[in-house]
């Protein structure tokens, strides 16, 4: 149930392929070049408990190195590499981490990372111009036999938020008190598999490795000996041709790729063979209706959609044919663990909108960080992800909003994805961020930024269509009053929207 196992059972069998080149790495050459990595980090004196950080772009290594961490009872915190000088520095010090391993695609970010934590930096064909603080991976590991440790006890990924409003939060977990060939066939096939992955599975991860979902759907797929093939980017029509070259069965997704994919001409769309697609999966952030029910209608009913967060503590999920049903749901909710409270922690009835709230199932803080981990957690001990929502009567959640999102416009509380969700319909929207700006009566009023799709250009006349559109559709005191163009919307490479880059000029 991890390279170790299928490194001796499949050791010929790509491990990981990458979309663009093919180039690839079996499970003897991932099982092989992990255990090096791990007999360096023993050598170095890393032990359980201990930290190594990963600045990497979709990488043919990156498993590589998340593997030597997982199966050495290491924490690894992957890195979002879009990230400034001083936001990387940051993770890498709060983290603590003793190693930082990156490549020479991200050697200008990662030679400015200075951290007193940090004891060795390896990179990937490293160049010459750093090679005075740098040890250049190949070489180092080469040292080491490429059999595995005596003892391999599990690791974790430690990653953070995603940081669209303040400082990252590091989501550390409790480690688990055993090893991957410790776990009994009984223990293995308990593992949740809602997918079905087996060792015939084809995995197509089109977002960036240091996402948290991304990372944990590789890592699973590796467990069940899957292949997956890995996107350095993501773009629409590359996601369908390497659906269809790789013959892939499973994917992942988040909304915005949805809205890229169903903005394809209709030749484009229908030119390629999607034929062995038969789970795709999407989550990180709420998906409107309309685009939901156009992508079934185009790939079938193979989407499956699950509400969770970087921290684990708890999850929901849906498939295809219940969400068909419940359209907009993301899930049925046990009573036992899901709960809507309001601002003070009371339980409201069914139907009615609060925070959601998990009765959680692992052990975690925000490192380093007992106020904002208290400030997520309710007077009974539940925790959330900071949504609202709720459960209606036949006991589905729905998710409504970010509650930091929130807009209270004349006391009156608004919700920006409702808005979102009818004004992506628009036809001249290729994305957009509604968010709240301030207003001398009302405290907050409803703005829009819009990203255009191509062919179309800002105007009055266009500002004017956009707004009347929402209103056609929505209460008007939901809809924005007033439109922003933009050359493109900040949105992170796992597809959030920074809706704090899109206030702050509004509110600084």
């Amino acid at each position: 149930m991890y390279p170790g196992t299928w490194g001796a059972q499949t050791p010929d069998k790509p491990a990981v392929i990458m979309a663009t080149t093919g180039e690839s790495i079996t499970y003897r050459e991932l099982d092989e070049q992990s255990n090096q990595l791990v007999r360096l980090l023993h050598d170095s004196e890393l032990r359980r408990g201990d930290h190594i950080a990963v600045l990497l772009e979709n990488h043919l290594h990156f498993m590589t190195t998340v593997w030597a961490a997982l199966r050495s009872g290491i924490y690894v915190t992957a890195i979002n590499w879009h990230l400034t000088t001083d936001e990387a520095a940051y993770i890498v010090e709060n983290c603590e981490a003793r190693v930082l391993l990156s490549s020479a695609a991200q050697a200008a970010l990662a030679d400015l990372i200075d951290s007193p934590h940090v004891e060795r930096r390896l990179m990937f064909d490293r160049p010459d111009d750093v090679a005075d603080r740098w040890e250049d991976y190949a070489t180092a590991v080469s040292h080491y036999p490429t059999s595995a440790v005596a003892k391999e006890p599990m690791g974790d990924a430690m990653l953070y938020s995603s940081g669209t409003t303040g400082r990252p939060k590091g989501v550390l977990r409790s480690l688990p008190d055993v090893a991957f060939w410790d776990l009994s066939p009984k223990q293995q096939a308990a593992i949740p598999n809602p997918y079905g992955f087996d060792p015939d599975t084809i995995y197509l991860s089109p977002a960036p490795l240091y996402h948290a979902a991304p990372l944990a759907f590789c890592r699973r797929v590796h467990m069940f000996g899957g292949a997956i093939v890995v996107m350095d980017k993501f773009e629409a029509t590359a996601a369908l041709r390497a659906i269809e070259r790789y013959r892939c069965t499973h994917s992942q997704w988040v909304p915005t790729m949805f809205v890229r994919l169903l903005d394809l001409p209709d030749e484009v769309q229908a030119q390629h063979d999607l034929s062995t697609h038969r789970v795709a999966v999407h989550a990180a952030a709420p998906c409107p209706v309309e685009v939901k029910q156009q992508m079934m209608e185009w790939w079938g009913p193979i989407i499956w959609e699950y509400y969770a967060g970087s921290e684990g503590f708890g999850r929901t999920g849906i498939q295809p044919q219940e969400w068909l049903e419940h359209p907009g749901s993301v899930g049925l909710a046990d009573p036992e663990r899901v709960f809507i409270l309001d601002d003070d922690g009371n339980a409201l009835p069914r139907s009615e909108t609060g925070g959601i709230y998990f009765k959680p199932d692992v052990d975690f803080v925000y490192k380093g960080d007992p106020e904002k981990t208290a400030g997520a957690t309710s007077p009974q001990g539940y925790i959330t992800y900071g949504d609202v929502g709720h459960i209606d009567h036949d006991g589905y959640l729905y998710l409504t909003d970010r509650k930091s999102f929130m807009i209270i416009s004349g006391g009156v509380n608004i919700y920006p994805r409702e808005a979102e969700d009818v004004l992506i319909g628009h036809p001249a929207i290729l994305d957009v961020g509604v968010f709240g700006i301030p207003h001398p009566d009302l405290g907050e009023e409803v703005k829009a930024a819009v990203e255009l799709q191509p062919g179309f250009e800002p105007s009055a006349d266009l500002e004017t269509d956009i707004l009347q559109f929402c209103r056609d559709r929505l209460s008007s005191f939901k809809c924005p009053r007033s439109v922003d163009f933009m050359a493109e919307l900040p949105r992170l490479p796992a597809g959030k929207l920074r809706k704090g880059d899109l206030r702050k000029p509004y509110w600084s």
